[in-house]
């Protein structure tokens, strides 16, 4: 009888990595090599939290056809066996915790009840990974072991409360080729560059300093060679996002981020999508960020993104939470970005844009704070700049943070306020930013259905914060190839049509 291991994605979400469905994360790869490493000869099996609510609601979708499921759509292989795997797995591994909040069209977390009822079908040991594992004691006693950060085979059935060093999760790494056949989606993998942040003083609300309060780089080498067994395995999208700056991996130093990217474009000759993700604004708008983007700009992939997370306006909140940015540092990078990657790649997508990321609910905010923020995004619309995206978030106090410890002291206004104000960065900023960067008319390639819901069918490219363009009164095959010409512009999503519905109108 074939001996079996599994691990239950139930999906993360973190300031530094996404692990939600396309994105494949590190914390997957490392309990499969974990696995794999511990348990010789074992059969690691891979299932997703839709797998097991398909075999919950008895291998029924829980939305009409041709509406797609969100909870149900990002199923493995393994779907229809996935609650046998569970119990006949010899050692489990989920993965679950958001550490800041998040809603995704195409996927909903796994919830704690949901987890309770998924641990119940254990009969094997259960390992814990991920930002859930944080919330301890809540949860330690439910498994047999809890990692909080990473996991490697040396630990895999004791537990860890710190990093494991990357020498140990390099011996670990073997194969990928029976992992990603196991996937029903292309996946894009996160790729982690180093741990912790290269500030001197850290926000007040980010999770990296807790887990990893000291910078660790990880070297070139070792990155191409994760890189290559994904590639080997059949991964053709990657972005480098797992950390909290791009810029900033080996203090900045650009002859080896350039050196890099070059290697892995030779060493995947055929890749689709490389990419980045956050971005320091500091990093960005020094001289070495200025080469740095540049070098972005010639590697990478066009429809890329670098995320800055400018966070607030209002000076009041920019030293409360000793975010270090300023406005003015922010255009720099704005302008650093757009010098270097504004211009249109070969499928005439911008090849890169600076993304930006705003945060309400921390301490020091006023309802002034939400005029700052205004004005000013307003000077960079003003300016003529090019932004590919703009996240607006509420704050979210992670344990261990100092805005977990008590350094919001009451109420703030966007407590209240947040729908309101959001929506008026939304129209005032987001939906003229899209008709600047995407407009009327426009083509964009490459694209592929991936969603339908009573709007039409949602297509989008594979990467970084892709756009997402909504086939209007469609019900398009899923993973359906297309190029669609713009039409019309939401705050978050445009409109297209295709060719021949072009040349009937």
């Amino acid at each position: 009888m074939t001996r079996l291991a599994a691990i239950v994605d139930c999906y993360t979400v973190e300031p530094s990595g996404l692990g939600v469905p396309p994105y494949l994360s590190v914390y997957a790869r490392q309990a499969f090599d974990a696995l794999r490493r511990a348990c010789p000869g074992v059969n690691v099996r891979y299932v997703t939290i839709d797998d097991l609510r398909w075999c919950w609601n008895k291998g029924q979708p829980f939305t009409r056809a041709p509406l797609s499921d969100q909870l149900t759509y990002s199923a493995t292989v393994n779907r229809n066996d996935a609650i046998k795997v569970l119990a006949d797995a010899e050692v489990v591994v989920v993965i679950a915790g958001d550490a800041v909040p998040s809603v995704h069209l195409q996927a909903r977390n796994g919830s704690p009840d949901e987890i309770g009822v998924l641990l119940g079908l254990i009969q094997g040991k259960r390992v814990l990974l991920g930002p859930l594992a944080s919330r301890l004691p809540t949860q330690a006693g439910r498994f047999d072991a809890v990692h909080t950060h990473t996991i490697a085979s040396e630990n895999l059935l004791s537990g860890s409360r710190s990093a494991a060093s990357y020498s140990a999760l390099a011996a670990d790494r073997d194969s990928y080729m029976d992992l990603i056949p196991q996937l029903r989606w292309q996946p894009v993998a996160e790729i982690e560059l180093y741990r912790g942040c290269t500030r001197r003083r850290f926000c007040s609300f980010c999770n990296e300093p807790v887990k990893s309060p000291h910078v660790r780089f990880r070297s070139p080498a070792d990155v191409l060679s994760e890189i290559s067994l994904l590639y080997a395995g059949g991964v053709r999208n990657f972005r480098l996002g797992q950390q909290t700056c791009f810029f900033s991996y080996l203090n900045r130093d650009s002859d080896a981020i350039g050196g890099l990217l070059e290697k892995i474009r030779e060493k995947c000759p055929d890749l689709e999508v490389l990419h980045i993700d956050n971005a320091d604004p500091l990093a960005v708008a020094s001289p070495a960020g200025a080469r740095i983007a540049r070098l972005v700009a010639e590697y990478c992939t066009e429809g890329n993104c670098a995320p800055m997370g400018i966070e607030s306006f209002d000076p009041a909140v920019i030293q409360a939470n000793a975010l270090s940015c300023t406005p003015e540092i922010l255009l720099r990078a704005v302008a650093n970005v757009n010098e270097a990657g504004s211009h249109a790649g070969p499928q005439g997508l911008p090849v890169l844009l600076p993304g930006l990321n705003v945060v309400y609910g921390l301490p020091g905010e006023t309802h002034r704070t939400h005029y700052d923020n205004l004005s000013w995004l307003v000077r960079i619309l003003d300016m003529g700049y090019l932004c590919h995206r703009i996240n607006v978030r509420m704050a979210h106090a992670y344990p261990g943070t100092p805005l977990s410890d008590g350094l919001l002291s009451g109420p703030v206004p966007s407590a209240e306020h947040f729908p309101s104000w959001k929506a008026d960065i939304s129209y005032v900023f987001d939906q003229p930013m899209k008709q600047r960067v995407y407009p009327t008319g426009m083509r964009i390639p490459g694209l592929h259905s991936f969603f339908v819901t009573s709007r039409g069918t949602w297509h989008r490219r594979l990467g970084a914060y892709s756009i997402q363009v909504v086939e209007h009164g469609t019900a398009r095959p899923l993973g359906e190839r297309a190029e669609l010409m713009i039409t019309g512009h939401e705050p978050r999503f445009i409109y297209g049509i295709r060719r021949a519905d072009t040349l009937a109108a």
